[in-house]
This record gives C-alpha cells, structure tokens and sequence, in this order.
C-alpha cells in the first residue's frame, strides 16, 4: 500500500510544493513546528533513509540543501535544522525547520497556519528555491 508521501507525490492527497524534480519533492509540514517547516522526500518509496543508495542519500542531502537555501532566504530565523526520524510515516522523510532555539527541534509546539498563510509562504519559498 502506497504511503501518505506517495499519494502527495501522485497528487491524490494535496500539498504546498516548495520544490520538485525527478526524484524528490519538497512540501510544507501541515502540523508544522514552525513556520516554514518542509518535508523532503524521495519519490522512491523507501522507509529507512539509510536503505537507500549512496548515490541517492548524497542527491537527497543535496536537494534538502537547495530547499534550506530557499527557506533561509525566505523565513527569518537563527539557522534551519534538519532531522530524519521517520516513524511515523514509513517513507524517507528530511525535516527542514526554521529554528532560532533548540526547542524548536522538539516537535511538541506546532505553529498554527491559515490556508493563505500556506499558500503564501510555499510560493515565497518556491521562488526562492535555485
């Protein structure tokens, strides 16, 4: 069965797309610790970030670095911290989140967003994204 990544990814679930190419997409966390929070993930369906390929965890890392790039310019904020837990969804996942202290990275506290909010924020990020 399809994870909930890849029914975002064939559009049957839908998203706020920073970034995509042909392995990866890039979408805001809708349950987002902060502003600005993206998911990172392969198209390839994979649960553990480490059963993929060198050379696919190397194109991942450096997609995730392009989308941080994009956010740094878009959100003000300390630095953007990356985590890959991926418990709770069995597809590779990249937290990128905007952070300005270590409570941030805890995923506890969500920041609570309007659907304009999203939208506004995913197309600011968007372009941005090189």
């Amino acid at each position: 069965m399809a994870s909930i990544f890849t029914k975002i990814i064939k559009g049957e679930i839908p998203s706020y797309k920073i970034a995509e190419n042909d392995l990866f997409y890039a979408f805001l966390d809708i349950n987002p610790n902060a502003k600005g929070h993206t998911l990172v993930i392969p198209k390839k369906e994979e649960n553990k970030i480490f059963d993929l390929s060198k050379e696919e965890y190397l194109e991942l890392m450096d997609f995730s670095y392009r989308v941080a790039k994009a956010l740094e310019k878009t959100i003000s904020c300390e630095r953007i911290g990356m985590s890959v837990i991926g418990l709770e969804v069995p597809h590779v996942h990249v937290h990128l989140i905007p952070i300005n202290k270590m409570a941030d990275m805890q995923f506890v506290t969500k920041e609570k967003l309007t659907r304009e909010e999203f939208l506004s924020l995913a197309e600011n990020v968007a372009n941005n994204f090189e």
